[in-house]
């Protein structure tokens, strides 16, 4: 196959031939100074023939090499038709993926992740935290929830637990609210989908958003103080169990009266030197719970600085949108001047026109 290929190429490299047309010119210009013998007549007509078979021959050769030139030129042509629409659709897809990106606001999201980091920690280490106190209440400390419906330790955390549902929800859907309020006040936005009318409502919707949110970080700031008590309530035991394994001797107690805890009349001390004493400082439930309540401080405060940042966003945002506004009443009020003065213009020359004729 590839022997082929080159004789293909020699052959369609090779200039035709032509001996007859070389002789007959020879003696037309009286090369041949002698008469031509008959002889010579015939090897010249002998050759006339050659000539014209070779002829035939070298244009089937060049009909068929035109052929193949062609077809190879057509596939050339083919394959760089295909890497050139490969490239630009490569192209166009990575333009498409730089001005997605571009279009979404950063700083909505840094702020949204942040909230969603925190109120995922507040509400799942709180929540387990509040159960492992009541393990530690009913083993070791022997308060016992109350028959009748009234307002203890374990109906107070039973409360916390609702209210900690709630709040995993509500800014679930409250982190959505900004995002999409982000997306839509952004610039890069107004880019792709070109410009769009700022209205009243989207200046109220904006300044809502900045009070609701400012009221949410004041109600996580009291969130965040109130997570520090119990933070505080445990630091005192773990600190009381430290000094009872230190100190041989010493009279330490622990009475969950001093926190409001159990009423009054209830006595439920334990003291150091008791066995409740050793177990509880020495098994894994007050260890784990005191550190997912500071986990839940932690994320607690996530919360506060999340609200913060949102704080600033919404506040660029709110000067971007009343910018635009100001923008938009600017473009207004010039495209009706341009207007008039085209109209009287226009007006003027008409008059011109109907003086002159």
């Amino acid at each position: 196959m590839n022997n082929e290929r080159e004789r293909l190429v020699l052959r369609c490299s090779v200039p035709p031939l032509n001996y007859g047309s070389s002789i007959q010119q020879l003696a037309r210009v009286g090369f041949f100074r002698a008469p031509v013998s008959p002889s010579l007549t015939g090897s010249i007509r002998q050759s006339v023939k050659i000539n014209e078979e070779l002829q035939r021959g070298n244009e089937r050769m060049g009909l068929f090499c035109d052929v193949a030139t062609e077809k190879k030129r057509s596939a050339n042509q083919k394959r760089g038709s295909g890497t050139n629409t490969k490239r630009s659709g490569e192209k166009r897809c990575l333009e498409c993926c730089i001005k997605c990106l571009g279009g979404i606001p950063y700083p909505s999201l840094i702020a949204t992740i942040l909230l969603y980091a925190g109120v995922a920690l507040f509400c799942g280490c709180g929540h387990e935290a509040l159960s492992g106190t009541v393990t530690i209440l009913q083993n070791y400390f022997e308060v016992m929830r109350s028959p009748v419906d009234a307002l203890d330790v374990f109906t107070m955390i039973d409360i916390i637990k609702y209210v900690i549902y709630g709040i995993a929800s509500a800014f679930f859907v409250y982190g959505i609210l900004l995002m999409v309020e982000g997306f839509f006040t952004s610039g890069a936005i107004k880019d792709l989908y070109g410009d769009f009318k700022i209205t009243t409502c989207g200046r109220c919707v904006s300044a809502w958003f900045i009070m609701l949110t400012y009221i949410f970080m004041l109600a996580w700031l009291g969130v965040t103080a109130f997570t520090s008590l119990p933070v505080f309530i445990y630091f005192n035991i773990w600190n009381i169990c430290q000094n009872a394994t230190v100190l041989e001797g010493a009279t330490l107690c622990l009475d969950p009266r001093q926190y409001g805890i159990v009423p009054i009349a209830d006595a439920k001390t334990v003291c150091a030197g008791s066995e409740k004493f050793y177990k509880m400082c020495e098994s894994n439930e007050l260890d784990m719970t005191f550190h997912l309540f500071i986990c839940a401080l932690a994320g607690a405060g996530a919360a506060v600085i999340a609200m913060i940042h949102y704080l600033m966003v919404l506040s660029a945002n709110w000067a971007y949108v009343k910018d635009a506004c100001r923008m938009q009443k600017y473009e207004d009020i010039k495209s009706k001047e341009e207007q008039e003065l085209h109209d009287i213009h226009s007006t003027r020359s008409k008059e011109r026109l109907n003086a002159y004729t």
